[in-house]
């Protein structure tokens, strides 16, 4: 298969997997990040750095937001979210995380592929993006793996950064005063 045949045949897995994702989860989704304290994000692997992509851009709309386990993380308290993505929804550290933020009084927010995992029971936001597991037991893509997952994950959280944007009325341009200049 040449190249550009596979980007395109991604491109239609995107589109396809996208606009399977029910609005009002990715509204409800948006609505409890504007309700937060402040947002911690979380997530293993590739899935982890679509998460630590989202809280760079949360920061840049100026919300106070986190990555869990860097070493200037705050901790989490009642009136904060907890955001994870989580293909599988069992990765154990983050139902371990989830289960710790939850005993503390901090919202969950989850996206996933399975409703019905661990992580998808504890949260009360649930995104549930359609595509494939890594391990191949849901779903169908010709990529390895939890790649449509991981890309669906960064492009739906893209998304929610312009529904932000316009709740906001903030243009791109306005989110340049906390971008890091130290470069």
């Amino acid at each position: 298969m040449s190249t550009l045949i596979a980007a395109s045949s991604i491109i239609q897995e995107l589109e396809r997997t996208l606009q399977s994702i029910k609005p009002g989860e990715i509204e409800a989704l948006a609505k409890r990040i504007t309700e937060a304290e402040k947002i911690f994000v979380a997530g293993a692997g590739r899935s982890g750095l679509m998460m630590r992509a989202f809280a760079m851009r949360l920061m840049h709309l100026g919300f106070r937001a986190y990555v869990v386990g860097e070493t200037v993380t705050p901790g989490i308290a009642e009136g904060d979210l907890l955001l994870i993505g989580s293909g599988s929804g069992e990765t154990k550290t983050l139902t371990a995380m989830a289960s710790k933020a939850q005993s503390i009084g901090a919202a969950i927010g989850v996206m996933t592929i399975k409703p019905d995992s661990t992580l998808g029971a504890a949260a009360s936001i649930r995104v549930i993006i359609p595509a494939s597991t890594k391990d191949g037991t849901s779903g169908s893509s010709g990529q390895p793996m939890g790649t449509l997952f991981e890309q669906s994950l960064l492009l739906l959280l893209d998304a929610v950064v312009l529904n932000l944007m316009e709740q906001m009325e903030l243009e791109g341009a306005a989110m340049y005063s906390n971008h890091a200049n130290l470069e």
